[in-house]
């Protein structure tokens, strides 16, 4: 099972494995208070996708489908988190405060295809 949280939200036991997937680390959120399992900011969407983004919910169609082509090359890692995800709980975590348009959000939906 994949779910997505935000970082700031704690921890929980039912969280399994979790899987920070933002290219830069939050602000204010010590790695201790994290409880980061693997930070994998490659599977985050580029830099220039993320500014171009901006955080505005009327770019989400075109964020998730100039996302799935960035993690298009990225299979091999998109297969792992699949096949962990198999085997016990994974939680990809983010940082931004729209929890509904997010690239975890937009990651999850990819994994599911």
């Amino acid at each position: 099972m994949i779910r997505v949280k935000r970082i700031y939200d704690p921890p929980a036991k039912g969280d399994g494995l979790r899987i920070l997937v933002d290219r830069v680390w939050p602000r204010g959120m010590s790695k201790e208070k994290a409880a980061v399992d693997q930070w994998l900011m490659d599977l985050a969407p580029s830099t220039e996708l993320r500014k171009w983004f901006g955080h505005e919910p009327e770019r989400w169609p075109e964020l998730k489908r100039r996302y799935q082509l960035e993690l298009s090359k990225q299979a091999d890692a998109l297969n792992e988190i699949r096949s962990r995800g198999r085997k016990g709980a994974i939680t990809l975590l983010f940082a931004a405060k729209d929890e509904a348009h997010n690239n975890a959000v937009a990651l999850l939906e990819c994994l599911g295809k």
